[in-house]
């Protein structure tokens, strides 16, 4: 009898114990991150300081972060509305899009999120194209485009502001006019957020960013995501007026 009773209550607490590790398990947040754009968001690894950064913040769940990103692409590539200012819309918008989606997708399958984070570093095509009429309009619609295809409202933002390459428009006409609506849809959009990147092209202004400023740019991409995610948002660095540097010589 003391046997049986002895194996009664070893079942017992097994079935306990597994009750407390599926529980465990079917509570575990899943959290998303996508990080897409052009050529900054190409060089970007978020390896390097992104994915460390919101593992630690997050530490526990589950970090799932898709980056799809393709160099000199302008917006139309993933706003399937987009159309030139007094245009008609081009055929082959969103193409670039569908292909991040599917990766989000397959990320996603089968999975519950707890939270999903859009981060954004693109504009430089568009600026020298001179499409920065259109640029806050066609984020915004991509912004939408993204929360309506996941059907959240709740889809945080993270715009990463365009550099001072070009502050005087001599090689991209539209460039400050890009920078001004990024910033523009941020403070219209209380999930939004953006992120300077002024300072991540080295001392001669370059179109693209060093290494270090890649880093870098991965860290401010995840203080602002976890800002938005824990409601402990950073403060917003208030915008000065622009101010045209002299280009360095290339």
């Amino acid at each position: 009898m003391k046997n049986q009773n002895g194996i009664f209550v070893s079942a017992v607490c097994l079935v306990l114990s597994a009750s407390v590790l599926y529980g465990a398990e079917a509570e575990k947040k899943a959290r998303l991150f996508i990080l897409s754009g052009q050529s900054n968001m190409a060089g970007l690894d978020p390896k390097v300081s992104f994915t460390p950064a919101v593992k630690e913040a997050f530490a526990g769940d589950e970090v799932i972060v898709v980056k799809d990103a393709s160099g000199g692409m302008p917006i139309r590539c993933w706003y399937k509305e987009w159309k030139p200012a007094g245009g008609e819309k081009p055929k082959g918008n969103g193409r670039l899009y569908k292909r991040l989606m599917d990766r989000v997708n397959a990320a996603i399958k089968d999975k519950t999120l707890t939270s999903v984070t859009f981060v954004w570093m693109q504009g430089e095509r568009d600026a020298n194209e001179k499409h920065g009429e259109v640029y806050a309009d066609s984020l915004k619609g991509l912004i939408t485009q993204v929360r309506d295809d996941l059907k959240r409202e709740d889809v945080g933002v993270v715009i990463g502001r365009i550099s001072d390459f070009d502050m005087k428009n001599k090689r991209y006409p539209h460039w400050t006019m890009v920078r001004e609506a990024q910033v523009k849809v941020a403070g219209e959009d209380p999930r939004c957020e953006w992120v300077d990147t002024d300072d991540l092209n080295g001392g001669k202004n370059d179109l693209h960013y060093n290494k270090p400023g890649y880093k870098t740019l991965g860290e401010r991409f995840a203080e602002k995501a976890i800002g938005l995610i824990t409601g402990k948002k950073a403060e917003k660095k208030a915008e000065e007026p622009e101010k045209p540097k002299a280009d360095a010589a290339k």
